[in-house]
């Protein structure tokens, strides 16, 4: 998870490079970011279906080749905007069938631990936030002060995925098909159609990723006139404070979180809305430095949205749609990928400022609704809350 983490993000801290290098339009490089979104919506959808009919290992392994591909589709892209495209696709791809199948599955081999079902979402949540810093802080360092900024900062995650790809063929295989049901009822996921999905999962999945995004990149673009050569590590920076704030939030999200209550979902939310207020403000004042504030706000928002959100998906899902159901709430987060080129485009007519403030005004009604919502409508305990082997 860890490596499949690392690739989603080792792209994003050398956007500026390809802008500059490429002579790319920020739209451009929005956009090569956003398209990730394209690959990884697919993936997240087959990937966890899949994982549940045909298992864990194979999806997460064909996620570790099709990472190591777009490895070699975006080293070759540094001469051409088309490789990095088609690179980021895949990765989007990679990043989709990882994550589902991955989050069922650690999920199942937490479960053969006493009580560790319920630490499966924060565990997963680390992994992932381990590599979306250290993919971006390894990429970012090595673009901004070696030579070969285009080739040399993919050289890393080629070791660690194929290092991974090694580890993952030796590894407990845990979901075990009976053959009784087709991949079609497979595909077919009830829980998703559960009012409380609709209307508390699906609202809120979005402002999972949206801060990711729009800190990492955007708000960089928005502060590149005061950065001079320093812009590839700065984004760098930003990444890595928005990844760490995901991580380091954790003992606080496990302690806050209650089932059948909104008390994670509401704190969550409230720290999106204080980071956008954060950005607007970075941006209002063009002060880089309140950008890193903004972006370590936002992380933390990041960090307790998805223990929530996987926390919810895992409790109402059954064990043979519970790679499925999980791969549905991930492929909404995922939307929120798409948030800095909407912001972007809509920039031609309308400040930045504004559109932070109106995202904030978003992150706030969605808050309102998703909480009135999650109180109003109880979990049903699940089969997935069994241990593993039940």
């Amino acid at each position: 998870m860890v490596a499949i983490g690392w690739a989603a993000q080792q792209f994003t801290p050398l956007l500026l490079l390809y802008q500059s290098r490429l002579h790319l339009a920020v739209t451009t490089t929005e956009a090569m970011f956003a398209i990730y979104v394209v690959g990884l919506i697919p993936g997240l959808l087959l990937g966890g279906p899949f994982s549940d009919r045909f298992g864990r290992r194979a999806m997460v392994a064909l996620a570790l080749l099709f990472a190591l591909a777009s490895d070699v589709l975006c080293i070759i892209g540094g001469n051409g905007v088309g490789w990095l495209f088609a690179g980021r696709l895949l990765a989007g791809a990679a990043s989709g069938a990882g994550f589902a199948a991955g989050a069922a599955w650690v999920r199942e081999l937490s479960a053969a631990a006493p009580d560790g079902a319920r630490h499966a979402p924060r565990r997963l949540t680390i992994a992932m936030g381990v590599g979306f810093m250290m993919g971006p802080l390894v990429a970012g360092v090595i673009g901004q002060w070696l030579p070969l900024p285009t080739v040399l900062p993919y050289v890393p995650h080629l070791v660690l995925a194929t290092v991974a790809l090694v580890l993952v063929m030796g590894t407990t295989e845990t979901r075990v098909e009976s053959g009784h049901k087709s991949l079609f009822q497979h595909l077919v996921i009830e829980e998703a159609r559960e009012r409380r999905f609709l209307s508390v999962v699906v609202p809120m999945a979005p402002w999972v990723l949206i801060p990711v995004s729009v800190a990492a990149a955007w708000l960089p673009n928005l502060v590149k006139s005061e950065l001079a050569a320093a812009a590839i590590i700065f984004s760098t920076v930003v990444i890595v404070l928005n990844a760490g704030a995901g991580i380091f939030v954790q003992p606080l999200a496990r302690r806050i979180d209650q089932p059948g209550t909104a008390r994670l979902l509401g704190v969550g939310l409230v720290i999106d809305v204080a980071g956008f207020l954060l950005g607007a403000l970075a941006v209002a004042t063009v002060q880089p430095a309140l950008v890193w504030v903004a972006a370590f706000v936002l992380g933390a928002g990041y960090g307790c949205l998805q223990v929530c959100g996987l926390t919810e998906a895992q409790r109402m899902a059954r064990p043979d749609h519970l790679g499925g159901l999980t791969a549905i709430y991930q492929a909404v987060s995922y939307v929120g990928f798409l948030a800095p080129f909407v912001l972007a485009w809509a920039a031609h007519w309308i400040s930045p400022v504004v559109l932070l403030l109106v995202t904030a005004a978003l992150a706030a009604i969605t808050l309102l609704w998703t909480t009135r919502e999650a109180t109003a409508t109880r979990p049903r305990p699940a089969a997935a809350d069994l241990t593993f082997g039940e």
